[in-house]
């Protein structure tokens, strides 16, 4: 299993748009047959900063996500266009 926490600051002024989109990428990331949990998270004090957190069944799961139309949609023309600093983490479950 894969674990992929992803710190985001979004642009100044773009909080809700980039919000917006975030939302619709939950449903369909969910419903992906990898996916094991998808989470996204904005912090109470900073309405710029979002905090992902996502595990998926193994990297070819990963890939296929970020392949997915949805994200091809709403992260990479959409979210991306606003994103101040990214900073990704990938973590593989211990045994």
């Amino acid at each position: 299993m894969l674990c992929l926490a992803v710190n985001y600051l979004i642009k100044e002024g773009h909080e809700e748009e980039a919000a917006n989109l975030l939302r619709k990428m939950v449903e369909p990331t969910r419903a992906e047959p990898g996916n094991l949990l998808y989470l996204v998270h904005r912090s109470p004090t900073d309405p710029r900063r979002f905090f992902f957190y996502e595990q998926y069944t193994d990297q070819a799961a990963l890939d296929a996500h970020r392949a997915s139309p949805h994200f091809q949609e709403h992260m990479v023309n959409g979210v991306f266009a606003f994103v101040e600093s990214r900073e990704p983490a990938i973590y593989e479950l211990l045994n």
